[in-house]
């Protein structure tokens, strides 16, 4: 695992990696559309984190973490549905790993508000 010293980014990340190699599993099962939608909701939960450690202002910061959070939810989403499906390949490790990215991201953005409304 890439260690940055920043919790969320590092498990953001490693999640990352572990989705590409999910949706060419995907693939190889002639799944192509859910790869292709698992991948780009599954990337972007970490694009999103990586991008708010260079936010504008609290605000932003806020706003994307918020958007990291919805694309977790999309992939969580994606990931039930090849759970419940027939014939479709499912890693419960995978849902595990997007469990603690969402409860981080819940956190930090409750954290965040919170500072943002007693520093105003």
């Amino acid at each position: 695992m890439r260690e940055t010293g920043n919790r969320i980014v590092d498990l953001s990340f490693e999640f990352a990696l572990q989705i590409i190699s999910f949706s060419e599993v995907l693939e190889e099962n002639r799944k192509y559309a859910i790869a292709k939608q698992i991948i780009r909701s599954g990337t972007s939960i970490g694009a999103c984190i990586r991008e708010a450690q260079n936010c504008e202002s609290k605000a932003d910061f806020i706003h994307k973490l918020k958007i990291a959070a919805k694309e977790a939810e999309e992939t969580e989403y994606w990931l039930l549905l090849c759970k419940h499906s027939e014939n479709y390949p499912y890693d419960e490790v995978l849902l595990e790993q997007l469990k603690q990215i969402q409860k981080l991201l819940n956190s930090i953005i409750h954290t965040s508000k919170k500072n943002k409304i007693t520093n105003n």
